[in-house]
C-alpha cells in the first residue's frame, strides 16, 4: 500500500471517530435538553394541579362549613326556645324545630359522615401540603436536571460542541423573594 494511503485512511478514521464522537455528544445534549424540559413541564403540572385543586378545595370547604355553621345555628337556636318557651304551645312549635334541625343534622352526618367542619379543613390542610410537597419535589428535580445540563455543556470538549450549535445555560429555578414567607390562607 501507499504511504500516501494509508495517511489517507488514518485520516478517515481519526474523522469518523471525532465525527462519532460530535454526534455522540450533540444526541447527549439534545436528551438532557429534553430532560430539563420535561422536568420543566412537570413543575407546570404541579403548578396548574395547584391552580385548579386549591380554588376548588377553599370552596368546597367552605360551603360544608357554613352549611354546618348553619345547622348548628338553627339546633342552638331552636335549642334556645325550647328553653326560653313558657307555655306547652311554644315548647310544642319550639321543639318541632329542633327535630328538624336535628333531623337536617342527623341527614348530613348519615350521608356524609367524614364532613365535618374540622375534618374538612383537615383535608383542605393536608391536601395543600401535599400539593406544595409535589411541587417541591418537582423544582427539585427540574432543578437537578437543569444542573446536569449546565455541568455537561461546560465540560470539555463537550462545551465546544454546546457552543458552536448555539446550547446555552439554563436557569435554575429560584425562589422568589416574597416565598420565604408563610402563605395565609384565609376563608
Amino acid at each position: 500500500m501507499k504511504k500516501g494511503t494509508v495517511v489517507l485512511i488514518v485520516v478517515a478514521v481519526i474523522v469518523l471517530l471525532l465525527g462519532s464522537s460530535v454526534v455522540k455528544r450533540y444526541n447527549q445534549l439534545v436528551a438532557l435538553e429534553q430532560t430539563v424540559e420535561g422536568s420543566w413541564a412537570q413543575v407546570e403540572n404541579q403548578l396548574q394541579r395547584r391552580a385548579d385543586l386549591i380554588p376548588n378545595l377553599v370552596n368546597t370547604v367552605r360551603g360544608y362549613a357554613s352549611h354546618e355553621e348553619q345547622v348548628f345555628a338553627d339546633v342552638a337556636d331552636a335549642r334556645s326556645r325550647l328553653l326560653g318557651a313558657r307555655t306547652p304551645e311554644a315548647q310544642m312549635e319550639a321543639n318541632q324545630g329542633l327535630d328538624s334541625a336535628l333531623g337536617r343534622l342527623l341527614a348530613i352526618s348519615e350521608a356524609y359522615p367524614e364532613l365535618k367542619a374540622d375534618a374538612s379543613f383537615i383535608r383542605l390542610q393536608d391536601e395543600l401540603a401535599g400539593t406544595e410537597n409535589r411541587i417541591a419535589t418537582e423544582r427539585m428535580r427540574f432543578n437537578q436536571s437543569v444542573q446536569t445540563w449546565n455541568t455537561t455543556i461546560r465540560q470539555f470538549p463537550t462545551r465546544l460542541i454546546a457552543s458552536l450549535m448555539g446550547f446555552e445555560p439554563k436557569p435554575f429555578f429560584e425562589v422568589a423573594p416574597g416565598a420565604r414567607e408563610v402563605p395565609q390562607v384565609e376563608f
